[in-house]
């Protein structure tokens, strides 16, 4: 499967190769266990703490900071039903590289650093939790309520063993 992951560091702090690495590990790995069968196109910003609160204050009028932000371009009838899409749909697939675009994913890297202190693991591996929760996120995954949330957590830590991001 061809992936492009297009990565934007916004921050001033170092983000390093092993950090891109493992978000496009977790990427590739959350793309077949979903058994997408499409060509991909994903983004990924790493911002700071100040510019995800206005992200989150601008589109979920919480003003207040967040880990990760997701933003899908699909609206899955279904989570990963990727039978469903339409492959006519202009606004889904890049025109010049014919990938689906499934969406644009933000992570705050400081607050992954303190949350990475805060749970007692790697930077890595929350980097890599953020990037599975997120792209669960693109492919119409939800945990609002229980047994969605339980489907999720379950479909993260698969993701996260296999990259062999354990805790």
């Amino acid at each position: 499967m061809k992936l492009s992951i297009i990565i934007n560091n916004d921050t001033e702090q170092n983000f390093s190769k092993e950090y891109a690495d493992i978000i496009n590990k977790v990427i590739a790995v959350s793309l077949d266990q979903e058994k997408c069968p499409y060509e991909i196109e994903v983004s990924v910003t790493i911002t700071n703490n100040e510019e995800i609160r206005k992200i989150n204050r601008e589109h979920r009028d919480m003003d207040k900071p967040t880990d990760v932000l997701s933003f899908p371009l699909i609206d899955f009838t279904k989570p990963s039903e990727f039978d469903d899409i339409d492959e006519d749909n202009d606004e889904w697939f890049d025109l010049d590289t014919g990938e689906l675009m499934l969406g644009d994913i933000i992570i705050s890297l400081e607050r992954a650093y303190e949350q990475a202190k805060e749970y007692g693991h790697s930077i890595e591996r929350e980097i890599g939790f953020l990037t599975a929760h997120s792209m669960l996120h693109l492919m119409g995954y939800d945990h609002i309520i229980n047994e969605e949330e339980q489907v999720m957590n379950a479909k993260q830590q698969q993701i996260l063993n296999e990259v062999g991001l354990k805790r």
